[in-house]
């Protein structure tokens, strides 16, 4: 009896250990295909859940089902305009047909090194077939002053530069010219995104010094218009000061000039009522307008002038013969 419990539980331990190697689950991220001595069999599994093989004969090989990135290395590559740049190039590719893939590049790690050889020289062969300013701008839109562009930094003016196929373009033609080659591979390449252009490190800080003196001349020219418009503004306000002060100095001698009528109106008026007392105040007004300050003033005591000073009471308007 007591071997017959032990054949059962040694049986039920088989049982389990063939049941687990035997089972397996699909998540809903990846997608499985089933190996039987080292040969694919039947169709790709996709759909999640609870599965079951062959035990010990056959494997499962999980694949990632959603995008997966993909980064170049950085490489030197000649423009058509012979301008020497470092192109940073990524994409984004899924596993479309695990069989194909499996068949051909066993994994990601194979996958990579294939995609590597096939997008670098891809992007090789569009860069070198096109100028610079291709690979920077993506249309035709005029650049701004302020702007940082490797388009400063050619010969031709800003105005001259036209781009015919774009930075985006550039990217579209790279992931045409992949899919065909990848398709074998089972590979679907998504999309394929310049990155990131720099100019080698020879010449990058002649580069540098070329965008210097590039922002110091428009600096300049900014700050010539910025002078312009001052000139300007001064002429404008001279002009203006001018124009206030003629028309000030026309009011004020309008003014002074209706003043001294008035004034000599009153004084004839108050000459033809009095003509003595007129007297008296307009020799009070020749001493005010003669003694000032420390002067020294020499008459003969007959003058008419000492008049007043001599005698108040006696004073009388001047004589006809004087």
């Amino acid at each position: 009896m007591r071997n017959i419990l032990t054949l059962i539980g040694i049986a039920a331990v088989i049982a389990l250990f063939v049941l687990f190697n035997s089972a397996y689950t699909v998540d809903e991220r990846e997608q499985v295909i089933i190996t039987q001595w080292g040969k694919p069999i039947g169709d790709p599994i996709s759909s999640p859940g609870l599965k079951f093989k062959v035990p010990f004969v056959q494997k499962v090989w999980r694949f990632e089902k959603r995008l997966i990135e993909w980064d170049g290395d950085p490489e030197q590559i000649p423009t058509l305009d012979k301008k020497f740049i470092s192109v940073d190039v990524t994409a984004r590719w899924r596993i479309e047909n695990p069989l194909m893939f499996y068949r051909s590049v066993k994994d990601e790690y194979g996958a990579q090194s294939r995609l590597d050889d096939i997008i670098d020289g891809a992007t090789r062969d569009q860069i070198t077939k096109l100028n610079l300013i291709e690979s920077v701008k993506t249309s035709n839109r005029e650049f701004r002053r302020d702007e940082d562009s490797f388009a400063i930094m050619n010969e031709p003016s800003m105005e001259e530069l036209k781009v015919e196929v774009g930075r985006h373009e550039i990217g579209v033609k790279i992931k045409e010219k992949c899919i065909s080659e990848l398709a074998p591979f089972g590979i679907a390449l998504v999309d394929v995104r310049l990155r990131r252009i720099n100019y080698v490190p020879e010449v990058r800080s002649k580069v540098y010094e070329r965008m210097i003196s590039e922002r110091k001349r428009m600096a300049e020219f900014y700050r010539s218009e910025g002078l312009g418009k001052k000139a300007e503004i001064d002429g404008t306000r001279e002009k203006e000061l001018l124009r206030i002060t003629s028309d000030a100095y026309r009011q004020a001698e309008e003014i002074r000039g209706t003043a001294d009528a008035e004034a000599t109106k009153i004084y004839a008026d108050s000459f033809g009522t009095d003509p003595e007392f007129y007297a008296y105040i307009k020799m009070l007004e020749s001493y005010k307008e003669a003694l000032q300050g420390d002067v020294s003033i020499i008459v003969s005591t007959d003058s008419f002038f000492f008049s007043l000073l001599k005698d108040p009471g006696d004073f009388e308007e001047t004589p006809e013969e004087e």
